[in-house]
């Protein structure tokens, strides 16, 4: 059927590849997945594939099966490549990373749901478009990863408002090496930027946040077997965000700024790892992250993620996390 197709496909009319696409889509549901594999990526190069079995292959939870069609195709809608991020591997992910024109929608999924190696491969993906919020995004995973920041450095359409967010978080060798490295007219970008960053640096230091106050209260709500979820449901949802961070250092043992800095960035998988650890229940988490002070809120899709990621989180895993926070806390101090 395949060598059929991929012999006569370019002379076929719409109605003729939906024969092809009908019977593949019958025959694949009752062969291994070798054979699955060998047929996605024949198939994948294919401007003319029948549609449905693209979809379908896409949609294996087999990144072997998966994998070349959605790296190559263009059959694959924007839908489903959103629907396939959303729900799939990191494996999927990262096949869906090295696409041509990555529109913003699924570069928004992606962002939000990737691990490491998925983001660097999708900051390296120079066709990749991104949304402010994707942008922002990429600049906290830079967060203790050069290489990131390197990648995402050398994007010539970074635009500027990043490209000095990255730099600042950036250590002094990662901006010696961008420097070394970036084509010239990037030079004259990341030299200009560096020397406003090294303005603002002499400039006075506004003074830190106290949070005493609201520690001094979640502590006495802690001693008096206050402190659980429907208080921390109220704190959110009557704005008091400093209570909220205070209640999850205190809960996770870890300095209140920390958190506070958590709550009032842009990446809302990271909250769900203090929220894990002190036990609290996925309204509480719901609460915190659809009332946090945020110019955008957050939408239902990237909630209904959170949710799926925040049952699959283990207990465990989140505490260990909370625990090199904790470390790491005690050293930069």
């Amino acid at each position: 059927m395949t060598d059929l197709l991929l012999n006569e496909g370019e002379r076929l009319n719409g109605d003729q590849i939906k024969v092809f696409d009908d019977v593949l889509c019958l025959l694949i549901a009752r062969v291994e997945s070798r054979a699955r594999a060998a047929l996605s990526a024949r198939l994948a190069p294919l401007d003319y594939a029948p549609p449905q079995i693209i979809e379908q292959l896409a949609r294996d939870d087999a990144i072997a099966v998966a994998g070349a069609v959605l790296t190559k195709s263009g059959r694959l809608s924007t839908e489903v490549l959103v629907e396939i991020a959303s729900t799939k591997s990191q494996d999927h992910l990262l096949a869906i990373s090295g696409r041509t024109d990555l529109p913003e929608a699924v570069t928004d999924v992606i962002i939000d749901r990737g691990q490491r190696t998925v983001i660097r491969k999708l900051a390296g993906n120079a066709s990749a478009r991104f949304s402010d919020a994707g942008y922002s995004g990429m600049v906290a995973h830079a967060d203790a990863d050069d290489e990131l920041v390197e990648i995402l450095g050398l994007r010539i359409n970074l635009p500027l408002k990043f490209l000095r967010d990255l730099l600042r978080r950036a250590t002094d060798a990662v901006r010696a090496r961008l420097m070394a490295i970036a084509p010239s007219r990037l030079q004259e970008e990341i030299k200009r930027v560096l020397q406003t960053i090294a303005s603002a640096a002499e400039e006075e230091v506004p003074p830190a946040r106290d949070f005493s106050r609201v520690e001094a209260l979640v502590k006495l709500m802690k001693e008096l077997n206050e402190l659980d979820d429907a208080a921390i449901i109220k704190f959110a949802e009557t704005g008091k965000f400093d209570e909220v961070a205070a209640a999850l250092a205190i809960l996770n043992n870890v300095p209140t700024g920390m958190m506070a800095r958590l709550l009032e960035g842009p990446r809302s998988d990271l909250i769900l790892i203090p929220c894990k650890s002190a036990g609290l229940g996925w309204a509480t988490v719901e609460s915190i992250l659809r009332h946090r002070p945020l110019q955008r809120p957050i939408s239902e899709q990237t909630l209904k993620l959170a949710r799926s990621d925040y049952g699959r989180l283990s207990t465990d895993t989140a505490q260990r996390t909370a625990r090199f926070w904790q470390v790491h806390s005690k050293i930069e101090k």
